[in-house]
């Protein structure tokens, strides 16, 4: 989750386990959801942002590319359809999808955010630049037409899943080098599996990279 000076959080995606890290981290609102892809780790807790959506006053803002958004629409029709509404006395999670382009920042709230275009397999993922923040998950590779809008971030969050390469996420080795291409003072990897042991990897990472881990909060002057 990203949060700015002025209040405005910004909940990238929304997988299985959300809902625990929901709580674990005391977040009871959010003002928009942004989606990368909707591959299932990164989804499957759609649902879970009920307790959100129903303390609005309408439909919780949910940003993606348009593939996406109708993916979302089609495994969880009953989140954007506004036809269906729930029984009296019950509740659903409501979402109002909103087409993002590809190199066309929007403004939401007070954060002015950059979709980014990067592969994934046979796959298109969105990146995200909120400032001086650079979010990336699940890319194999940076194309140099992304390069501009992600360099020179204070922060790049960015998938790294294996120490072995695979065919549509960048290896640890390959997200250092794309770290140290951008220019970045800080680099967080994520996305890593149960194969990646924190204080290992930790220890072999060159100096500004880091592996994430849960409940990590990181303060971008």
């Amino acid at each position: 989750m990203v949060e700015t000076d002025h209040g405005t959080r910004l909940l990238i995606d929304t997988p299985p386990e959300l809902r625990v890290q929901l709580i674990a981290n005391g977040i009871d609102r959010v003002d928009a959801v942004l989606f990368t892809h909707d591959h299932a780790d990164h989804t499957h807790g759609l649902d879970d942002v009920r307790a959100m959506s129903v303390r609005r006053d309408g439909p919780l803002p949910m940003y993606g590319s348009a593939a996406t958004l109708a993916g979302l629409a089609r495994k969880f029709p009953y989140v954007f359809d506004e036809s269906m509404r729930p029984m009296p006395g019950t509740s659903k999670p409501e979402g109002r999808a909103i087409v993002l382009t590809a190199g066309e920042p929007v403004q939401i709230g007070d954060a002015t955010v950059l979709p980014v275009a990067l592969p994934h397999g046979h796959v298109t993922v969105f990146a995200y630049r909120i400032g001086p923040l650079a979010y990336v998950t699940d890319a194999k590779q940076i194309p140099e037409e992304a390069r501009p809008a992600l360099s020179g971030a204070k922060v790049l969050v960015i998938n790294a899943l294996f120490r072995t390469e695979h065919p549509t996420h960048l290896s640890v080795q390959e997200a250092i080098r794309a770290a140290q291409s951008l220019g970045a003072e800080r680099t967080y990897l994520t996305h890593l599996t149960h194969d990646n042991f924190h204080a290992d990897l930790e220890a072999e990472l060159p100096r500004g990279v880091s592996p994430a881990f849960d409940g990590l909060t990181v303060r971008v002057d």
